[in-house]
């Protein structure tokens, strides 16, 4: 009876942190090039269970396999592309196929598909918060001015005509579960070379987050509903092992 301890709490302890992702999901639907979340556990190791006599403990027989706790596996992150939005913005960019812009931060270069990009006080295209946004040679790219035009290849000119760069597109050759670290809202790391790819750029237009609300909230529902339900047996098991130690024990 008491093993039922390890499976309802590692239970609980398992929809904590999934009810933790989802909130994340939704606190981050507005940001834009995010992508969703997705909580996965699986069990601990599995254990055979075999049937033996009371004195002769030879002949065991296997009755099956049973685990005794879940834990965490991973969290898959989803990166298929949110919908396209205009902001008639100049500063606000979307990567039209696959890949990251590139950030060049304090602690090592970023990759992001969140477009929405300020000018410093330096005269640089910055992420805010981030660092610098890279041209296709890895270089930071100084405007200046937000006074801009851009073609559909990204490269960026000044309203006298001049080219201030090429907004530098990356992708992996590996997939991105095995290639991209979380580093912040839509931002990642990476410890494998990104290569420079062509694809289309979109002026005055962001990227949307991916997450589709209607999912997360379904989801938060379920996982609330066996938190609650887990709690609810833990509390039964407390009273049977409270009758079991004291009105047992007295006969």
């Amino acid at each position: 009876m008491f093993k039922g301890f390890y499976d309802l709490t590692s239970g609980m302890l398992s929809q904590t942190r999934n009810l933790d992702v989802i909130s994340n999901n939704m606190g981050n639907i507005s940001t834009p090039g995010y992508k969703a979340d997705t909580y996965i556990d699986t069990t601990f190791r599995e254990m055979m269970f075999s049937r033996v006599g009371n004195r002769d403990k030879t002949g065991a027989e296997e009755i099956g396999r049973q685990t005794m706790a879940v834990v965490p596996s991973m969290v898959y992150t989803d990166y298929a592309h949110g919908s396209p939005e205009e902001t008639g913005q100049p500063l606000d960019f979307a990567i039209s196929g696959e890949g990251f812009f590139q950030i060049q931060g304090e602690d090592g270069n970023y990759f992001t598909r969140s477009g929405s990009f300020i000018v410093d006080n330096d005269g640089f295209l910055t992420l805010s918060s981030h660092g610098h946004v890279l041209d296709r040679n890895g270089q930071p790219i100084y405007l200046g001015t937000d006074d801009i035009q851009v073609d559909s290849e990204g490269n960026i000119f000044r309203g006298d005509g001049s080219l201030a760069g090429r907004l530098g597109v990356f992708d992996f050759a590996d997939a991105y579960q095995n290639t991209l670290i979380h580093a912040g809202e839509g931002v990642y790391m990476s410890q494998a070379q990104a290569q420079p790819v062509d694809s289309p750029i979109q002026w005055k237009i962001l990227e949307n987050s991916n997450v589709d609300m209607v999912r997360e909230m379904t989801r938060m529902m379920s996982s609330q509903r066996a938190l609650q339900s887990a709690a609810q047996v833990l509390k039964i098991y407390d009273q049977l092992m409270t009758k079991a130690t004291t009105d047992i024990g007295r006969v």
